[in-house]
């Protein structure tokens, strides 16, 4: 079963494609405009093992806001349109990554309820030049087109590089699992026999 999606979305603020292969081995290849956010970018990809290209061109004149955002629900739509029909994935899984002083938890369901649950408090409001308040918005609109219901948590960290660079290497390995296929599922992993 092939796991592939690619989506186009174009606006009056931002013009971005992504391809995306859910059963991939890291290979990522981003191009935002927007440095940091390029890294987090590679740093989900690899640590998701997903095949990732992202091209995304934005009002970054302005800020970034409207290519991060719009970068999150490409890539919600396009997790969406790769897993189908859902069936035989595992549906859940939680990832805790360690990096120096941080610790971040993620938590997913792919349940087809998208929503984003976040407690991360980050003290800084700028990494260089990337507004930290952007990886809630990110992951915001992903989790709402991908259909999942995810939880990112901050448990321990006071370097903002830190804890935003924890928070897309948690969820990239949360979604990778989610993701896995479970030979023992038989079917969509719901007792209502739809996700």
């Amino acid at each position: 079963m092939s796991r592939i999606a690619k989506i186009t979305r174009t606006t009056s603020e931002t013009d971005i494609v992504i391809k995306l292969d859910l059963d991939g081995t890291g290979q990522v290849n981003v191009e935002t405009g927007v440095p940091f956010f390029n890294h987090m970018m590679n740093a989900l990809g690899r640590h998701g093992l997903l095949n990732l290209e992202v091209q995304a061109q934005g009002d970054i004149e302005i800020d970034a806001h409207h290519t991060v955002e719009d970068t999150g629900i490409v890539l919600g739509q396009a997790i969406k349109q790769a897993l189908g029909d859902k069936a035989g994935i595992s549906r859940f899984a939680d990832v805790v990554i360690p990096m120096d002083e941080t610790l971040v938890m993620a938590a997913i369901d792919i349940s087809g309820r998208g929503e984003l649950f976040w407690d991360v408090e980050i003290g800084p409001e700028r990494v260089g030049t990337f507004d930290t308040e952007l990886g809630q918005e990110f992951f915001c609109g992903l989790a709402r087109e991908a259909g999942i219901t995810l939880h990112i948590r901050k448990i321990a960290g006071s370097n903002a590089h830190h804890i935003l660079e924890a928070c897309f290497k948690a969820f990239g390995r949360a979604l990778r699992f989610a993701c896995e296929p479970d030979a023992r599922v038989q079917g969509v992993p719901s007792t209502k026999g739809c996700l």
